[in-house]
């Protein structure tokens, strides 16, 4: 990477740090992300004068924020829409994911992408107020940066990398020829 990245983080990002979401009834969502997704409690300011809770795991935070007018939150729709916004989780056995889902008899809908030979599962459903989480196998495939706007669009532009960006993608998983659409 060049040593002045401004244009390409601005902001000087380094990382994810949480998401919010506002719940119907923090306890019910803060069971669901503790005994579902595994994240654990963390303490939170006690300076907030509004009922929340802080939950980590994965290197993610999420804030849990208790709606003011709960009755009044928007409804989403009951039905699965992988094109909705959503959270998504790696997992290491998609198998026993599924089968852990059926056992807790939470409704989800499986998908399945295919690029280039490369097959990435996912699964579905959503938690107690509506927000889609999503857990997938999604390490199958590569990160691979696009190409600059003078470069034509393919899925492994290897031969129109610099060196350096050459080097960076060596340490990303392996590139596959195949066109994206």
């Amino acid at each position: 990477m060049k040593e002045d990245n401004g244009a390409a983080n601005p902001l000087h990002l380094t990382s994810l740090n949480h998401i919010s979401l506002v719940c119907r009834s923090v306890d019910e969502t803060l069971d669901f992300y503790q005994n579902v997704l595994g994240f654990f409690p963390i303490r939170r300011p006690g300076s907030f004068d509004f009922d929340g809770a802080w939950l980590f795991n994965y290197g993610i935070g999420i804030h849990l924020l208790q709606s003011e007018d709960p009755e009044h939150m928007p409804k989403h729709s009951s039905k699965i829409n992988p094109k909705d916004n959503h959270i998504s989780f790696q997992c290491e056995s998609m198998a026993n994911v599924e089968k852990k889902l059926e056992e807790m008899g939470i409704e989800y809908l499986r998908s399945r992408v295919e690029e280039g030979g490369v097959y990435v599962d996912q699964l579905f459903f959503h938690d107690p107020d509506g927000t889609m989480i999503e857990i997938c196998n999604c390490n199958n495939l590569p990160v691979v940066p696009l190409p600059t706007s003078d470069q034509a669009i393919r899925s492994c532009p290897r031969a129109n990398l610099t060196a350096e960006s050459q080097a960076q993608q060596q340490q990303l998983r392996p590139c596959y020829s195949s066109p994206i659409h």
